[in-house]
């Protein structure tokens, strides 16, 4: 029996596990691939406290991770197949057996929407990309075609541009949403052509990516661009398939917590991309992991002890 389970191994996870440590919990965190979520897929990150010099993503994510082992955190790679959360005491259950808990911590985080065309899918790793920093130096010497125009989507372009020979930006808008000094990072770079009012209608190629068909939404004209690649970078969706229905949730299917990360189910809390909020971002993340965890401890003393 534990105390907490926590479910999702990114920052929100590993925050929420570091913190229910130090609480002096028995916790146990569930990843299913690997640890860091994705802040272990970008590229370099500059807008976390405490780090007055960028730094990679990987190497972020490793630090996190060295810390909570620190402070005794169990992680267990494996699947979460089902989830008995109504009771006192939660079950969690994989293919190596049942686990049982007092409070659960959802951190399942989210992934990259698709573009939802033809082929999208099928050249998935032959063209497809949806991470620049996984897949980036197999472009070298490339033109290659990013799709988006927020945070993720000009981080994209700015890190392809140092590899490839030329990127296409194309955002459904006139003006990027991403922060300002990415933005103008971006409009001030001569290796990235932006591609105003338009969206990707098809992707071209008959074993692998070899460019877009791209229309302008404002005037209707189509375009074909040559490209090998294309990463689509357009927004996430939660990783919400184990409580789905269960939980309330918003239209977009990210759970709804109060202020203290509860869900409508007690002893249950969900922390980081999972959660419906203002900004999902590194620093949200681990706050929401920390709150998770410290709610975790007093619903368990007062349900509990």
């Amino acid at each position: 029996m534990y105390d907490v389970i926590i479910i999702g191994g990114g920052l929100a996870g590993l925050t929420a596990g570091l913190y229910a440590k130090r609480a002096g919990l028995d916790a146990l965190l569930f990843e299913k691939m690997f640890v860091g979520g994705q802040a272990s897929t970008t590229y370099m990150i500059e807008n976390y406290p405490g780090f007055d010099e960028p730094v990679s993503g990987p190497d972020f994510a490793m630090k996190i991770e060295n810390q909570a082992r620190k402070f005794g955190l169990v992680i267990q790679y494996d699947e979460i197949k089902e989830l008995k959360l109504e009771g006192d005491i939660k079950k969690v259950y994989t293919d190596k057996g049942e686990y049982q808990c007092r409070a659960v911590i959802l951190a399942t985080g989210a992934e990259p929407k698709t573009l939802g065309l033809d082929k999208e899918e099928r050249f998935r790793g032959r063209g497809v990309s949806y991470c620049a920093t996984c897949d980036g130096a197999f472009y070298k010497g490339k033109d290659v075609v990013v799709v988006g125009g927020g945070d993720t989507a000009t981080e994209d372009a700015l890190f392809l541009s140092q590899y490839v020979n030329k990127v296409y930006l194309v955002h459904r808008r006139d003006s990027l949403r991403a922060n300002q000094i990415s933005a103008g990072r971006v409009l001030k770079n001569d290796k990235i052509e932006k591609v105003w009012d338009s969206v990707v209608e098809e992707i071209l190629g008959e074993d692998s990516v070899t460019g877009v068909r791209i229309v302008n939404l404002k005037t209707g004209e189509r375009r074909e661009i040559k490209a090998d690649g294309i990463f689509v970078a357009i927004g996430i969706r939660p990783n919400n398939e184990l409580v789905k229905g269960r939980l309330k949730m918003s239209e977009a299917g990210f759970v709804l917590t109060d202020e203290t990360m509860a869900t409508d189910i007690p002893g249950v809390f969900a922390a980081g991309d999972i959660r419906q909020k203002s900004l999902w971002q590194l620093v949200t993340a681990a706050a929401d992991g920390a709150v998770a965890a410290v709610s975790a401890q007093r619903y368990i003393v007062e349900k509990f002890k």
